[in-house]
């Protein structure tokens, strides 16, 4: 039987944005202006210097860049686009695309460094280690200091605004407040992919500058190459890793182990039992959940609906109940 909802129902958006959603946004644009300095810097320095160290730096710094545009892009498209009738569940996966674009793009930079360190192990050539020391230094001040931007927000996106669609083939609404999500299911992963971006900078920052030291201290010109081909080994290794994460996001794949022991624990009791349960990501911190309630005694949907407000990171839920 189908029961009309409350107008105020019917009205019900579908809001799976994460808390800090337009704060992140503005933190990554003024990222993107402080790496486009440094990336200006040091791909001159290095050109003109010839340390592939710094070039190296460069070079992802400007895919940094690009993959922060993408991110700020996917920011304002989410919340440009979040009551559009045509996403189902809201527009909370567009940072998980947007996540799994820049991991695409730090695997093809990874690869590009690794090609020319080669080349360069093979044919070194000279290299001005003061001036790129100076232009090094000034480079990973500029990561470190973008990191802090982008620090303070990282992994805390969950949203304060949950929102809960529950019935027996019809759906009703109920409002979370949580600040306790797993971590894992809390996770911003547009942010995520633009604080490793940072991440990833300032550790090619660090092996650069380590590098012109040894070449100029030590003689060891053949370690500034040797720098760079490590550098972009730790780039390809997270990129997979970040790649992995966001496609089983995109994949509905990623849903926390213990969400699905919660929503047991608190539905299976005495006869009640869950015939078919299916969880998955619809934003940072939310999840959308459909599940079958077998019992020889059903009870009403709402009642069901009612426990379920015990899982604080459920905000979208359908519940069918049989008798059996």
């Amino acid at each position: 039987m189908t029961r009309h909802l409350p107008r105020a129902a019917e009205a019900h958006g579908h809001d799976f944005l994460g808390a800090h959603h337009d704060r992140n946004g503005r933190r990554t644009l003024a990222v993107i202006a402080l790496a486009a300095v440094a990336m200006v810097a040091e791909i001159a320095a290095g050109v003109a210097y010839g340390s592939l160290a710094l070039l190296a730096d460069g070079w992802h710094m400007g895919t940094h860049v690009a993959a922060l545009s993408i991110s700020v892009a996917a920011y304002r498209l989410a919340r440009r686009f979040e009551h559009d009738p045509r996403f189902t569940f809201g527009t909370g996966k567009f940072g998980d695309l947007a996540g799994f674009a820049s991991a695409i793009g730090l695997g093809i930079t990874a690869a590009l460094i690794a090609v020319e360190a080669a080349e360069r192990l093979r044919t070194p050539v000279p290299i001005a280690f003061g001036e790129a020391l100076a232009v090094a230094a000034i480079g990973l001040a500029v990561n470190l200091g973008s990191a802090w931007l982008l620090g303070d927000g990282h992994d805390h996106g969950h949203d304060h605004h949950g929102h809960g669609h529950h019935g027996h083939h019809d759906h009703g609404a109920h409002h979370h407040h949580d600040h306790t999500e797993a971590a894992h299911g809390a996770t911003d992963n547009n942010l995520r992919a633009a604080y490793l971006h940072v991440v990833a900078d300032a550790l090619t920052s660090v092996l650069a500058i380590l590098s012109l030291v040894a070449g100029r201290f030590l003689g060891w010109s053949w370690l500034d190459p040797a720098v760079a081909a490590l550098g972009a080994a730790v780039i390809g290794v997270w990129s997979v890793g970040l790649a992995r994460r966001t496609a089983l996001a995109l994949l509905d794949a990623d849903a926390p182990p213990e969400l699905a022991h919660q929503v047991r624990s608190v539905i299976e009791t005495g006869s009640d039992r869950i015939a078919d349960l299916h969880l998955w990501r619809v934003g940072p911190g939310c999840y959308a959940a459909s599940l079958v309630v077998v019992s020889p005694s059903p009870r009403p949907s709402d009642a069901y609906r009612a426990q379920l407000a015990e899982c604080p990171m459920l905000r979208h839920v359908t519940v069918e109940v049989a008798q059996g």
